[in-house]
């Protein structure tokens, strides 16, 4: 499971709207909602806004913010990938 699937299913099971999590970020429903659809992606520090609001581990939902832009930045790169990573390791 990917971030953005993550925050819209954790959102959804408690039963919290959209608008809660924007007023939060400060920012329009609609641009949290392309938070949750992938089509924008949250700063860091709306991460932890948002692992707040959801009471999850938030370094668990950085882990998953993180590894969604690691793989948005390498989609293009399959010959590299691999070795990149193993160096950054």
């Amino acid at each position: 499971m990917n971030f953005t699937e993550k925050i819209r299913q954790l959102r959804e099971e408690r039963q919290m709207p959209q608008r809660q999590f924007a007023a939060a970020l400060e920012v329009d429903t609609a641009t949290y909602c392309k938070f949750e659809k992938g089509e924008r992606k949250a700063k860091r520090e709306q991460v932890v806004i948002i692992a707040k609001l959801l009471q999850t581990n938030e370094k668990k939902l950085l882990s998953l913010w993180l590894a969604e832009r690691i793989i948005e930045i390498m989609k293009d790169e399959k010959e590299l990938a691999e070795e990149s990573l193993k160096i950054a390791q």
